[in-house]
Order: structure tokens, then sequence, then C-alpha cells
């Protein structure tokens, strides 16, 4: 018999390379959510990615990183826990459908696949400083706000 409830999963997406300013957005959005006990699921590689899994790992977290290809050496050094997939960029589909709710940080195309395959899932999807214009995503303007956001509309 099951006895306890699971830690809210959230899906932390955005782009693989960034510059200081996104990577400590990312940072600060991974070790709020790890706070608050929730887990950090993620792409595995770089950029938003490794900055959301380390904030996670500074704050004593967990960060699941479900990479594109077939080897886990390949995820980014602070991920907790690597789902190797060999899916390419169908993984991005995992990514979403693994968290209850989603922090969009900014990103390209494949950022986008999955904003467009959360809001088509009905998740929550909270932009920090990100798209804005697509409807159904509720923008925040740091990641303070977007973690609380997000963890409300689990709710």
């Amino acid at each position: 018999m099951k006895t306890d409830k699971r830690k809210p999963h959230i899906s932390v997406i955005g782009a693989g390379a960034v510059d200081d300013v996104d990577y400590a957005i990312a940072y600060e959005v991974g070790k709020r959510i790890a706070q608050k006990g929730g887990v950090v699921v993620c792409g595995g590689l770089g950029g938003v990615m490794e900055g959301a899994c380390c904030g996670a790992r500074e704050a004593g977290g967990v960060s699941v990183a479900i990479i594109p290809g077939s080897d886990p050496e390949s995820a980014n050094e602070c991920a907790t826990v690597v789902v190797a997939t060999g899916m390419g960029h169908a993984r991005n589909a995992l990514v979403v459908q693994s968290g209850q709710g989603v922090v969009a940080l900014p990103g390209l195309s494949g950022t986008l696949s999955e904003v467009a395959l959360a809001l088509k899932m009905g998740k929550p999807v909270v932009g920090v400083a990100a798209w804005s214009g697509i409807d159904g995503v509720e923008d925040m303007p740091d990641a303070a706000s977007a973690v609380e956001r997000v963890f409300e509309l689990l709710k």
C-alpha cells in the first residue's frame, strides 16, 4: 500500500547554449524547485538544462535528465538521474510528459516544440521572460515568481 505522495515534478525547458544571465535564471529556477520539494525534469544537456540541474543539486534536490542520445555520459555533470533515450528530438515529448508543470526559459525551436507539446498535454506552462505571445503560457518576470506560479497551478 502506498502511503506517501510523490514529489511534484517540474519540467524546465530552454536553450542548450545560453549566456550567463539565462544560465543564472535557470540555476535559480532549479534551486527554487528543489527548495519547494520538487524534482527538476529536463533534457539533460547544457545551457538551461545544466543550470537547472546544478541549482537543484545545490539545494539538495533531484534532477532527472532525459537525454536525446544513448550515452549517459553526455548528460551534464549536475544531473542526478539520467535517462538515455536514443530518441533524438523525440525525447522532448518525454521531458514535458514527465513533469506536472513546465517552466519555460528562452530557447529556440526545440523549446518551442516542448511548449507546444506541454500545452497539448494540458500541462501548465509558465515562462520566465519568454513565450508571452503564446496562448496558454503565463509569463513571469523572474525565476522566483515563475516557480511560485507553477506550484500554485499544480494545486
